[in-house]
């Protein structure tokens, strides 16, 4: 969330940057977290004078009653319980003010970094470069459910009827392609310098809170209502969560983790060819890489996870495009986000593989994420950044339509040593 300090002295700067992502009332809201601050601040002199004060008579009551002036010690002592009655208000307003502060920051989403574009949604979106063969089909080319379905890789009705839609099962070499695809982006991330962490597939309200999934996307998220957890939509939340309530020295930044998880969104619910197959789903696998970093260097550590999630296109030879998202497309949490979409050639369409986004320090103040400076020992608030690298489905859509051929689907030089074959075919064993 924003920063009390970041509101209060760069006010009119908020607020034109949550205009920029289009949240509405912000002048507004901006002015009730100020009254609000306010309040809390009030209450917290009073409290002050008060605890002040009480302390000072209290420290009267021993010497009047060595002196033998019990009247007025015993008038102090009432004085001393009645200022200890107004301390407990002035906590109560304290602690309903900062309540309703939390409350109200929740609210409210990061503002952009100046080189978002102005833009309502995703057609104001601006390409930042293209790469990758262009692939050229047979006019019968097939869509990947199809082919799926020719060569018995993905059980689409099977997930249907085992838990319902966008569960599907892989079969026979398609499975044996997640796997591959699996450990080739884990041993790309170890190389590139990340640490592997295998995270937990659940977390609770404060993991959901810290990384900003809640209070904000709640319908989004599997919940299990008896323990009071939540399905991890993607790996950034577990990972960037260990980080939580904890102050990193400088010297350790930035620190670079990854994972691998399956991830579970409640939000595929829509139908048609933009959700068709593995378009999109409600569980899926991906590898997240999440960096902790200084303000001083966050944006050339995310130079570096854009430059690792391109080389991984480059490395299986698919046509993509990086799209620097407008303020209007972005999500609540982040600062800057590029996507990553790579081309489908059956369907004649991009298909988003990856966001990496900087959030600067708004998951960090969530968290409570500091680092320690060397210079002068000043805490101060992370940067966090994350990315997908990369999220399976559409990936392997991509890989399936662009890359069929007469004798099966051709899999990239780079797969091969990870899956063991050259061809998906219907020879799955």
């Amino acid at each position: 969330m924003l920063t009390l300090k970041l509101i209060n002295e760069e006010t009119e700067r908020v607020i034109r940057g949550l205009g920029k992502k289009h949240f509405r009332d912000a002048a507004q809201a901006i002015a009730a977290v100020q009254d609000t601050d306010k309040r809390r601040r009030a209450a917290q002199q009073q409290l002050d004078n008060i605890l002040a004060t009480s302390k000072k008579k209290a420290a009267e009551i021993g010497g009047l009653m060595k002196q033998g002036l019990r009247e007025q010690a015993e008038a102090i002592k009432t004085e001393v319980a009645q200022l200890k009655e107004q301390a407990k208000e002035q906590e109560a307003v304290m602690a309903e003010a900062e309540q309703q502060l939390r409350d109200q920051l929740c609210q409210i989403p990061n503002i952009p970094n100046d080189d978002v574009p102005e833009g309502v949604g995703a057609e104001d979106n601006v390409v930042v470069k293209t790469g990758g063969p262009e692939p050229h089909l047979n006019s019968d080319a097939l869509p990947h459910w199809e082919l799926a379905k020719k060569y018995n890789l993905i059980d689409f009705e099977m997930g249907v009827k085992v838990t319902g839609a966008g569960f599907p099962f892989y079969i026979g070499k398609m499975a044996r392609l997640q796997r591959a695809l699996e450990a080739f982006f884990l041993d790309e991330a170890r190389k590139a310098g990340y640490l592997e962490v295998q995270p937990p597939y659940v977390v609770n309200q404060a993991s959901g809170y810290g990384t900003g999934q809640l209070p904000d996307k709640e319908g989004q998220m599997y919940h299990a209502d008896l323990d009071d957890l939540y399905l991890i939509p993607t790996a950034e939340v577990p990972v960037t969560n260990i980080f939580r309530d904890v102050i990193l020295n400088e010297q350790d930044l930035p620190i670079k983790r990854c994972a691998y998880s399956a991830c579970f969104r409640r939000e595929a619910g829509s139908y048609g060819k933009d959700v068709r197959g593995l378009n999109r789903l409600h569980q899926f696998d991906k590898v997240e890489i999440v960096r902790i970093d200084t303000p001083e260097h966050s944006y050339e550590s995310l130079k570096e996870m854009l430059d690792h999630v391109e080389g991984l296109l480059i490395k299986l030879e698919l046509p993509y495009r990086i799209l620097r998202l407008c303020g209007g497309d972005m999500s609540f949490t982040s600062a800057i986000c590029y996507d990553f979409e790579v081309w489908s050639a059956a369907q004649k369409r991009w298909l988003e593989v990856s966001s990496t986004s900087n959030f600067e320090s708004y998951q960090a103040n969530r968290l409570k994420c500091r680092y320690r400076r060397s210079a002068d020992k000043k805490i101060e608030l992370c940067h966090t950044l994350n990315g997908s690298a990369l999220a399976l489905p559409r990936i392997v859509a991509a890989l399936m339509e662009n890359n069929q051929t007469p004798e099966g689907i051709h899999i990239p030089a780079a797969l091969q040593p990870y899956c063991g074959f050259e061809y998906l075919d219907d020879k799955n064993f």
